[in-house]
């Protein structure tokens, strides 16, 4: 595809749709639209040729179309070809929690033997009035969304749906079928570089699992290489977590590591919500990160109720975590207060908490599987696990060295997911200047495929 610069685009300098577009309603636009069944289905892919599937609504995300968000049908409603999806297929949610519905997909893919849901309309593009890609742009425009969801019903916003018909009368801004091809060119030309962009994202996170491994269980020897246990066996040992480098010591974490457990501050003293220091919950962590949006107390307030950490202090979430789905754990670059789904912990005398920290969220999914039931579907982890947990603990310099190696890596993930967030923003701005004519595509600058 021929590349573009959005500095050879046309602007234009009202708001309102240009003379040579229109307002059309989606039926106007498509050779006919579809929903299917909601069975009870396996819950797994299909497998053989023979299999039907049926799409989940997570199939229909922002990001893109997700394939392999199916199920399986039974028997009994295989062969529904009038329901499969198709490239070039426009998909929308219409039933779900409020932030699920109205989602718009572009199918740029080839599935097979997957059908609609209930849960979704599928659009059959008409080809001689819009460009599938053109058609789903529109629909995700502020316009068109607000139409549809001020038309959707339900008691709670968790559950809400809209009528076919909705979506079929919402009107959405239409140019000539060339300029809709150019448009989608251009747009394509972002999907591309974000496309390429996640890959590299996924390689990263992908090799950084391997890595994270390999450190943390055969370290770095005084070169910077990796110790290799079948090269050099002379310089393992054996211990309670298999084998690790002879200048590791085998240590639990009640043995070298200081704990700490949260408290909820008094909501009746009015100073809580004034002061500056932030008090951390589950909801606030991910791994390494901490929300930007955390309540402050008083330190004063913190104290009563909850220990105030200094810097540099491994926060761990022991209860709330949901579903079990997540194991977030942070490391804190200033003061914090905690709550009782917390704990807080830092290294003692030969363990670096910068260390620990890392090696927290390299065994995460070891901690997950050690988690019971708690209440409201969230789960917890028996202090007495935690402690009784077992780490090879290197010296200090091979410490600073792994950590060193890990956040390297990490910086990079950082970089190229803050390029993807560029992107993701360039597009946004795009699609609401290109698919509302307030900037137009001269001919000739991209490319149609």
């Amino acid at each position: 595809m021929t590349e573009f610069s959005t500095d050879l685009l046309n602007r234009q300098s009202t708001d309102e749709l240009p003379e040579d577009w229109s307002e059309t309603p989606v039926q106007d636009l498509i050779e006919k639209h579809f929903c299917g069944p909601s069975p009870d289905c396996e819950e797994r892919q299909i497998a053989t040729d023979e299999e039907w599937g049926v799409l989940k609504t997570t199939a229909i995300t922002w990001g893109g179309w997700n394939e392999n968000a199916h199920k399986v049908l039974p028997r009994s409603y295989w062969g529904r070809s009038a329901l499969t999806v198709q490239r070039g297929d426009v998909l929308v949610t219409k039933a779900g929690p409020r932030d699920r519905v109205a989602v718009v997909v572009h199918v740029d893919g080839d599935p097979k033997r997957l059908i609609v849901s209930g849960k979704m309309i599928g659009l059959r593009p008409h080809r001689s009035a819009v460009v599938p890609q053109f058609l789903a742009g529109a629909l995700s425009l502020r316009r068109p969304q607000n139409y549809i969801h001020a038309r959707t019903t339900g008691m709670a916003e968790s559950q809400v749906n809209f009528a076919n018909t909705v979506l079929l009368e919402a009107k959405v801004p239409i140019p000539k079928l060339d300029e809709q091809t150019r448009i989608a060119a251009v747009l394509d030309t972002v999907d591309e570089a974000t496309a390429k962009t996640e890959a590299v994202i996924a390689k990263l996170r992908q090799v950084r699992a391997g890595l994270l491994h390999d450190l943390l269980t055969r370290g770095l020897d005084a070169h910077g290489q990796l110790r290799d246990p079948i090269a050099h066996p002379e310089q393992f040992q054996d211990s309670p977590l298999g084998q690790i480098p002879k200048e590791w010591n085998c240590k639990t974490l009640q043995e070298s590591a200081d704990w700490f457990s949260g408290g909820t501050p008094s909501r009746s003293q009015p100073s809580w919500w004034t002061g500056d220091v932030p008090i951390l919950t589950p909801k606030d962590m991910k791994v390494f990160e901490i929300s930007d949006t955390i309540e402050h107390v008083t330190e004063e307030a913190a104290i009563a109720g909850s220990k105030v950490m200094p810097p540099d202090t491994a926060f761990i979430v022991v209860r709330g975590m949901i579903l079990a789905h997540t194991f977030p754990v942070c490391l804190s670059t200033r003061p914090f207060a905690f709550n009782q789904d917390i704990k807080a912990v830092r290294g003692r005398e030969d363990l670096k908490t910068r260390f620990l920290a890392h090696w927290f969220a390299a065994n995460a999914s070891a901690f997950l599987r050690k988690t019971t039931e708690a209440t409201h579907g969230t789960k917890k982890l028996d202090s007495k696990e935690l402690h009784h947990s077992q780490i090879g603990v290197p010296e200090a310099e091979e410490q600073d060295a792994i950590v060193g190696r890990i956040e390297a890596f990490n910086s990079a993930i950082a970089g190229w997911t803050a390029e993807l967030g560029k992107l993701n923003l360039l597009k946004s701005g795009l699609m609401n200047d290109l698919l509302t004519g307030r900037v137009r595509v001269p001919e000739g600058i991209v490319g149609a495929g």
